[in-house]
């Protein structure tokens, strides 16, 4: 866009490139004075929009899934355990390419360098139309469910009103995204902290109840042995975890992203892992195997066992973490519609930012749109083993560029350098995780494939 029209013009276009000074919010000289995304973000902030990213409707609607490809309470617990270590991995690679390349766009930018523009472009449509919009749609589904369930305790809430909720949720934060980028880490923090006092609540319930003996449910009874379902039962584990990678896709917003990127990455894997682990063993303090499996709202039936009049409370605090969370993914993926159109890959409209809020605005406004079209499908779970096919398949292949680099371009610096073993244990579960299942569930991988 020329200088002269760019005065008048309410957005800009911004070079794609290295992470700018924090302050800084021009492009280098020569570049027309373009405008940059500002480096804004703490580590605080980095952590609270992993933490918040991640733990969105995957704890509340999850254990039900694992539980039913598992059989069995201890079972689903190990594949709770083992879905953390796995997010902690891949974290743990993500960290080494992090810092090596230091672009916004995360897994976009990291295939772009390592395999060139065909690949990228492929990993690009693939998140931005399926796994980012589909996560969103899941996210705010659940944020009405429970929203609702309170107005509707003897039966389910009308799948209109479900759907509608939803999309004025997701219209909320992208006003909110669109405003200004402070609002909307204000929103992330403010959220993260009242979903992690949910859950701690639930935590400490559940250790008073082990206190009391409640440990009747917790065996390997009716466990399942059959591989394909145990690979299911990893994608509802995994999605649950989903959002590991979020904070890798705003890195040019991250103040200091060499120290503060790796910190923010295992300070929030490993309270989140914890997290996890301890809600699912509250739940099953109380609640027998037949009565997760029969609850679309676990912590909506938990709640109404132990608290009594105040069971209300923790509708509304998981109503917050979903809300949360549903504005951490839309903060993030906005930025890889950004990163992806300032490549040539999709639209040019969507490398445009606001000049006075420098937020991606275009790009906020199609990551919505898109979100709300996936909500014309209401079954979550089958919208789980949709986007877990395309997410694992693409991880898979964004971590394969770290021993990939370490062969092609052994000199690149690397602050953080990860052992060998993590990327190659990752890629070979990321196998496991999506060979199997399209054995398994073949209707949703089917549906998946037309649009890789």
């Amino acid at each position: 866009m020329p200088a002269k029209q760019r005065e008048k013009s309410k957005y800009s276009e911004v070079p794609f490139g290295e992470v700018p000074p924090a302050e800084v919010v021009t492009a280098p000289a020569g570049d027309d004075d373009a405008i940059c995304l500002k480096a804004k973000m703490s580590l605080l902030n980095g952590i609270t929009v992993i933490v918040g990213s991640i733990i969105g409707s995957g704890i509340f609607v999850s254990p039900t899934g694992v539980l039913r490809y598992t059989g069995s309470v201890n079972a689903s617990l190990i594949v709770w355990t083992i879905s953390g270590a796995f997010s902690m991995v891949g974290a743990y690679c993500y960290a080494e390419l992090g810092c090596m390349i230091s672009k916004s766009g995360a897994d976009y930018a990291y295939i772009m360098e390592t395999f060139g523009p065909f690949m990228a472009f492929i990993r690009l449509w693939i998140e931005c139309m399926i796994v980012r919009p589909c996560s969103q749609a899941i996210v705010a589904l659940t944020f009405s469910v429970y929203v609702l369930k309170p107005f509707f305790p003897e039966c389910q809430p009308p799948d209109e009103s479900v759907r509608l909720l939803a999309v004025c949720c997701i219209m909320v934060l992208t006003f909110v995204n669109c405003w200004d980028v402070k609002w909307a880490t204000r929103v992330q923090d403010v959220f993260t902290y009242a979903k992690l006092l949910a859950l701690f609540i639930i935590i400490i319930t559940g250790i008073v109840q082990l206190s009391k003996g409640r440990t009747e449910h917790f065996t390997f009874e009716n466990t399942k042995t059959d591989v394909t379902e145990l690979a299911l039962s990893f994608y509802s584990g995994l999605f649950a975890y989903n959002g590991w990678n979020y904070l890798n896709f705003i890195i040019e917003e991250l103040k200091d992203p060499i120290k503060n990127l790796p910190r923010a990455i295992g300070i929030s894997c490993t309270l989140v892992t914890f997290v996890y682990v301890m809600t699912n063993v509250a739940f099953y303090t109380t609640l027998s195997p037949i009565e997760v499996l029969g609850s679309e709202a676990v912590a909506v039936t938990f709640a109404n066992q132990l608290y009594g009049v105040m069971a209300w409370t923790i509708p509304v605090f998981v109503a917050l973490s979903t809300f949360g969370a549903v504005n951490g993914i839309l903060l993030t993926s906005s930025r890889l519609f950004y990163a992806g159109a300032c490549e040539g890959q999709m639209p040019e409209i969507l490398t445009m930012i606001q000049i006075h809020r420098l937020t991606p605005t275009p790009a906020v406004l199609c990551m919505a749109l898109l979100s709300m079209l996936y909500l014309t499908v209401s079954d979550i779970f089958a919208l789980i083993n949709y986007v877990g096919f395309a997410t694992w398949l693409s991880i898979g292949v964004a971590v394969l560029c770290l021993p990939w680099l370490r062969w092609a371009q052994p000199n690149l610096p690397r602050p953080i350098r990860v052992n060998l073993a993590f990327p190659i244990v990752y890629i070979v579960a990321s196998l496991f995780v999506t060979i199997v299942p399209m054995i398994a569930s073949p209707v949703e991988t089917g549906e998946c494939l037309p649009t890789l």
